[in-house]
């Protein structure tokens, strides 16, 4: 009878606890709305910050703005006083001081595309060998009798010699791997030691059109400290170009690509041949050193301040283009960067009124995660908290946008992507969090181990799962202007980002403050 009359006491004591507990929540949530977004957002995606790109001054600018944010917000600084963790990056591009074929200058980017990893060389020649489709073949073979060693070829670099539909190499109506197999060819030829191949296909003029600048913009990776050799690559270049230029080549012998397909095809047998054409050509691989930061902003927590939960989203993007072009990314990312920010906002108005987070909460904005997740990659090597002590990392990436799914129907949801894949109690935090605040439909589409697209893997959370520590990756989904110039402002859907933006503050919030840190009960996804 006394423990009753104990509890009849202590249950209203406890109901009262909890509902000021939620409207505590509440009020910091409701500090997430959609003008201050759309405010950052704006800025964010600009022409002034210029996509945001890696090793370029709109980064620059970006990060120095994040981290402006962060200190006005009153967020500690994370590295040794420093909001900015420095990444070692490095570029490897192709460089083209000069390239032309019969006195005519062609422009890497423009008027052809070039592939290499040799060291900076010149490349000399005044003739041309055409060898077909460039096949070696018991059936066929473009390539008997020539010794291309040291020299400038011309390879057809799409399809095969066929006669009345069929393979000549296949014998059937299926085309043999010297078709479907994309780099055979010219990993066969490169075997024979030419000076460099000139490769022609009928997709190279749409392809250079559509890409051209941002194939040369070289391929980014984390600095090796591994010691490089001084030894020049043996690589053969090979040269993309066009129909167009290839026909030039070939007027010196009054035929074209599409005459010599045809005279394959009718006679079954090859027909490969010296050209006289003059190249002169210097180019090769320049490798550059640079960083990028991470920027890192603290709160630091109370009684269990040495577990840290990891709000992030990253702010690069596709830069800006020799001619001009800009994308302003901002789904992708700029709406999981002003995220970021949002929550700090929340967060740090919390902690000024004394009810701050039991764990403390890093806030960080990731670099070149578009270049292959390089700055998570980095942290997840040298993180400033210990990987340990780290209870779960919430990753936003693109998070403003309705997806091709949704477009047609329900517009209030949001892909939470691999809340259980290491901790069932993380899915079960995220999905009482929706039910009590936002009341969102939770797709879970991309959890599918069948996925295809492996979206799970391809953002900033999972190089942190590798390492066993439960996320979620807040995702809207794919669009028509993924990766586009047209991923522009305009086409937020601020109710939603800010509705979203509230989940994932209600999911931190109650991770941040519950009494036991997220149980690990789940293997760890396996390292891609």
């Amino acid at each position: 009878m006394k423990k009753l009359l104990i509890l009849s006491f202590l249950i209203p004591s406890l109901f009262s606890c909890s509902v000021a507990q939620q409207a505590n929540q509440k009020k910091y949530a409701d500090l997430l709305t959609e003008e201050s977004a759309k405010k950052h957002l704006t800025i964010l995606a600009s022409r002034e910050f210029e996509g945001r790109g890696t090793g370029q001054e709109g980064g620059k600018k970006t990060v120095e703005y994040i981290a402006n944010v962060f200190k006005e917000l009153g967020l500690t600084p994370a590295v040794n006083g420093s909001y900015f963790q420095p990444v070692a990056l490095e570029r490897t591009s192709y460089i083209v001081d000069k390239f032309s074929i019969n006195n005519k200058a062609l422009e890497n980017g423009k008027d052809l595309f070039i592939q290499g990893n040799n060291n900076s060389r010149d490349f000399k020649a005044s003739d041309i060998v055409f060898v077909g489709y460039g096949i070696q073949s018991d059936k066929y073979n473009d390539l008997n009798g020539l010794d291309i060693a040291g020299k400038v070829v011309l390879v057809i670099n799409e399809g095969e010699p066929t006669k009345d539909g069929n393979s000549l190499i296949s014998g059937t109506s299926t085309p043999s791997d010297w078709s479907t197999s994309r780099f055979k060819r010219i990993q066969e030829l490169s075997k024979l030691k030419p000076q460099m191949i000139l490769a022609v296909s009928s997709q190279n003029a749409e392809m250079i059109s559509r890409f051209g600048n941002r194939l040369t913009g070289g391929r980014f990776s984390l600095k090796s400290n591994e010691t490089q050799t001084n030894q020049p690559s043996m690589d053969i270049p090979v040269a993309n170009i066009t129909v167009e230029t290839a026909n030039q080549i070939l007027a010196a012998k009054n035929t074209t690509v599409e005459k010599i397909k045809e005279s394959i095809n009718n006679t079954g047998k090859a027909n490969s041949f010296d050209v006289k054409a003059s190249v002169d050509a210097t180019m090769g691989v320049k490798k550059e050193e640079f960083h990028d930061p991470n920027v890192l902003g603290v709160i630091e927590g109370t009684d269990l301040k040495d577990e840290v939960v990891i709000i992030s989203g990253h702010y690069d993007h596709d830069g800006i283009l020799p001619d001009g072009t800009f994308f302003p990314g901002a789904d992708d990312n700029g709406s999981g960067t002003v995220g970021v920010m949002e929550l700090a906002k929340a967060f740090a108005a919390a902690k000024k009124d004394g009810k701050g987070p039991r764990r403390t909460i890093l806030f960080m904005a990731f670099a070149a995660e578009e270049k292959g997740l390089l700055g998570s990659n980095y942290y997840s090597q040298h993180p400033i908290f210990p990987l340990s002590n780290t209870v779960t990392c919430l990753n936003m990436d693109m998070i403003g946008r309705i997806d091709d799914k949704h477009l047609n129907g329900n517009h209030n949801y949001i892909h939470a992507i691999g809340s259980d894949m290491l901790s069932s109690e993380l899915k079960a935090i995220n999905e009482k969090a929706n039910k009590d605040y936002t009341q969102m439909e939770l797709d879970y589409m991309y959890d599918d181990p069948k996925d295809p697209m492996r979206i799970y893997y391809r953002s900033d959370q999972y190089n942190l799962a590798k390492h066993g520590i439960p996320v979620i990756f807040f995702f809207s989904g794919l669009h028509p202007d993924y990766h586009t110039p047209n991923d522009t402002v305009d086409k937020i859907d601020f109710p939603m980002m800010a509705k979203r933006e509230k989940l994932v503050f209600h999911t931190a919030w109650e991770i941040a403050n519950r009494d036991k840190k997220l149980v690990v009960d789940k293997t760890p996804a396996p390292a891609q």
